[in-house]
């Protein structure tokens, strides 16, 4: 017989951590698969469709921020919270603005992280107890200078960047992304045009203010 309970997909790249979630979230909910790296979470939720998905946002190969961009325009039923260390109400904001539907901290109480599910699942949005509300509600409705110049990125650009930024080879992030070294060659060279800056360590510096890499 079909379970009806709600599907969770967790995304973190600390497998501790995950376990954990798991352990609480399972007793209520049936959590269909744990991965550790965003570009995994978005090929899994197209396969599996869960209800919601527990994400991080410093995920290697593709940040939570983007990921959780990528399932909400392929998906847009599926619910995402994210469950983080990052308790800066900007990167909380921008989560908002990009899909999310929660916001949790990882020092929450484990009650605090069913509840959050529980009330995400049923519709509403859900910040920590921790964190500034009325801060994030503010921050969500104001533009940034960061987002104006990350929507000058496409998708790829994006993925790119942070592939370059964890370190990667230019044929490292081909064999990722399935293109050729010309083309990711043409990549950072638009991205460092978009961006304004000139060297790689500029390019670095760029994706851990932008939350791409930690």
């Amino acid at each position: 017989m079909a379970s009806h309970r709600p599907r969770i997909l967790i995304a973190d790249d600390h497998a501790l951590v995950a376990e954990l979630c798991k352990l609480v979230l399972e007793a209520e909910f049936d959590v269909v698969s744990i991965v550790g790296d965003g570009r995994a979470m978005v090929h899994v939720a197209a396969e599996l469709k869960p209800d919601l998905i527990l994400v991080d946002l410093a995920m290697p190969v593709l940040n939570g921020l983007d990921a959780g961009e990528q399932v909400k325009k392929a998906s847009p039923a599926i619910k995402l919270v994210y469950l983080t260390i990052n308790a800066d109400p900007d990167v909380a904001a921008e989560a908002f603005r990009r899909g999310a539907s929660g916001y949790l901290l990882k020092t929450c109480a484990s009650s605090e992280l069913a509840v959050a599910v529980r009330q995400v699942l049923r519709g509403f949005t859900y910040i920590s107890a921790a964190l500034p509300k009325d801060r994030i509600d503010y921050l969500r409705r104001q533009d940034r200078e960061m987002v104006g110049r990350e929507s000058r990125l496409t998708e790829r650009q994006r993925e790119v960047l942070q592939l370059l930024a964890e370190g990667k080879g230019m044929k490292e992030v081909g064999s990722v992304l399935n293109l050729t070294i010309r083309t990711v060659a043409f990549h950072k060279y638009r991205i460092m045009e978009s961006l304004g800056v000139k060297t790689n360590a500029d390019l670095v510096r760029y994706a851990v203010r932008s939350q791409m890499v930690a």
